[in-house]
């Protein structure tokens, strides 16, 4: 039986790569799909390093249990372990602490929460929990430190909170510190948590974004912020703060097609938003992971990994995208069926600096950011007034177009033979993603009027 399975790892894997994925600076290195089916086949995943052999694990939430894969050589994955749960499961979240995985899952009773020692990888892993005894149900999860905050909990009973915090002193055993229902009632819903030093940015749902303390003297939770009420603002879903903690960028999921949001969170009792930005008009941004101060890595259901260089407050701007779910989206210029399809989440922070892309239909995708991380085309560029900026040139799929301007203004992109295929007007700074994959190979040229001022670029479109 293991022999077939792996055969049959190979022959999906195999004939997943044969598919033409839209891409621009991120290359594919590797893509394992374990759990074949139809349907939703996986969710949450993470990345975790073993020291001691010096291998690196994609641990993935699938529809029937957690996959353990071996991505020491991205081209080459392979399943070192599975662990069983709830079935036809369609979420299931993970996170790691020392050798140990924990695994919830927020899918209707039976169901039960899991932990999993990892430390005799690659071989075979070992449940050490697995039960109700604790909650039965989660949406979410975060470890920092040695605490596990769970959002949104159901225990075995129906009981509902709305976030726990548990000691990991013991990993194999936490024990429940403070709910927060009981310091802030008022709480209905934590969808998710980004903790770190023991301030949570709590993603409320239709509630909003709130910030706590949580006080390690007393157990308890303190609110030292709160942005909600915030233009265009809707469910507030996750998000993570920059390594200088100066801005926060998080993502809202319902309705469909809502925008990437940056705010600076300087002052935690007046939080300012910076920029809101969207790949596409109808892309549906799910889950972000931040890297430093400069990148932005954020899954984006049918449109798959986009990478943002963020360095500049205010002019976050594309560095590269990969799409994982070639069935629909900006890609086929049709999103078919449900917005939230595709890639779920990710995982930027392996040592060797590959990104983990979990696509939920189409299985793990193993991707080099490289060429994002340090392209000289795309990056973007502190724009004087009255300067014209166009890339990526060559272009295949997309072209932006930036312009810093205080007056109206009209973008025209023009063929060899003066046929206008693209125009629009503008009113004040120019940012305006054009989607080329259906024009023809060849040169274009690009014009922004002014005023009584004109200005051309030239552009060569390339598929």
């Amino acid at each position: 039986m293991k022999k077939i399975l792996l055969a049959l790892f190979i022959v999906i894997t195999a004939l997943s790569e044969a598919q033409t994925y839209q891409k621009y600076n991120i290359n594919l290195t590797g893509l394992i799909h374990p759990n074949p089916g139809s349907g939703n086949r996986y969710s949450g995943c993470w990345g975790w390093k073993q020291t001691s052999t010096n291998k690196e694990y994609a641990i993935l939430g699938g529809s029937n249990g957690t996959y353990f894969v071996d991505v020491t050589n991205p081209s080459t994955p392979s399943v070192s372990a599975y662990v069983p749960g709830k079935s036809n499961c369609t979420w299931r979240e993970i996170k790691t602490y020392q050798n140990y995985c924990y695994v919830i899952s927020d899918d209707g009773a039976p169901n039960r929460f899991q932990i999993i020692d990892m430390s005799t990888l690659p071989s075979t892993v070992t449940v050490v929990h697995d039960g109700k005894s604790l909650f039965e149900r989660g949406h979410a999860c975060w470890i920092n430190q040695d605490k596990f905050y769970v959002a949104s909990v159901t225990y075995s009973n129906t009981a509902f909170s709305s976030m726990n915090v548990y000691s990991l002193a013991t990993p194999t055993a936490p024990v429940l510190l403070r709910s927060l229902e009981q310091d802030y009632p008022f709480i209905n819903h934590v969808h998710d948590m980004f903790v770190e030093n023991d301030t949570v940015f709590a993603s409320c749902g239709y509630q909003g974004l709130y910030l706590f303390k949580f006080n390690t003297a007393t157990n308890t939770f303190t609110q030292i912020g709160s942005h909600t009420n915030y233009s265009g603002g809707s469910y507030n879903h996750s998000g993570m703060w920059t390594q200088d903690r100066k801005h926060f960028l998080f993502c809202d999921e319902v309705p469909a097609a809502q925008p990437i949001r940056f705010v600076n969170i300087q002052n935690f009792g007046n939080i300012q938003p910076v920029q809101s930005f969207i790949p596409n008009s109808n892309t549906t941004p799910h889950n972000p992971y931040l890297i430093g101060n400069q990148w932005a890595i954020v899954s984006c259901y049918q449109d798959g990994l986009y990478i943002y260089d963020i360095s500049q407050p205010g002019n976050a701007v594309v560095s590269g995208y990969f799409d994982t779910y070639p069935q629909g989206g900006q890609n086929t210029g049709n999103y078919i069926g449900s917005a939230y399809s595709g890639n779920w989440g990710a995982y930027p922070w392996l040592p060797s600096g590959i990104i983990l892309a979990l696509d939920m239909y189409n299985g793990l995708f193993i991707l080099d950011g490289t060429p994002a991380f340090s392209n000289p085309v795309g990056v973007k560029k502190n724009l004087a007034e009255g300067e014209l900026n166009v890339y990526p040139n060559p272009a295949s799929a997309k072209v932006v177009v930036q312009y810093n301007s205080s007056f109206d203004s009209k973008v025209v992109m023009k063929n060899m033979l003066g046929q206008t295929v693209f125009e629009k007007q503008f009113t004040g700074n120019v940012s305006e993603e054009i989607n080329v994959q259906n024009i023809k190979n060849g040169s274009y040229i690009m014009t922004i009027t002014e005023n009584d001022r004109t200005i051309n670029k030239k552009l060569l479109v390339t598929h």
